[in-house]
């Protein structure tokens, strides 16, 4: 089972986020994102998320809810079935383990779709 993980980055820049976020290897940048309804689904890429200000929460598929407020890194591994929980408005610097050519669709792939 994939596990999402929640640190403490001590706060830090959007400008050193995106750094620290090329520095992994990863693609992307800032994002506002609010949290909406949806079906748990999984991706095929891992995600690193720097969260600058506001509060994020995902749920995961034991009924698990994880939050993120300003100053931590959230990590996603590929596989890792989780959904937003709706309401929340955050900004994050986003990124992703494979550069943007490379997704494939669906972007949130279903959760009973998952490999075993």
């Amino acid at each position: 089972m994939t596990t999402i993980s929640i640190q403490s980055s001590g706060g830090i820049s959007e400008e050193d986020a995106i750094a620290a976020i090329t520095a992994m290897g990863f693609h992307g940048g800032p994002l506002d994102l609010v949290g909406q309804t949806e079906d748990f689904h999984w991706h095929d890429f891992d995600i690193a998320a720097y969260v600058i200000s506001g509060d994020g929460a995902v749920e995961l598929a034991d009924a698990t809810i994880l939050t993120a407020g300003p100053g931590t890194v959230v990590h996603v591994p590929r596989g890792t079935v989780h959904r937003d929980v709706p309401g929340c408005s955050y900004r994050v610097v986003l990124g992703i383990s494979v550069p943007p050519s490379e997704l494939s669709e669906p972007l949130n792939i279903p959760a009973d779709q998952l490999p075993t």
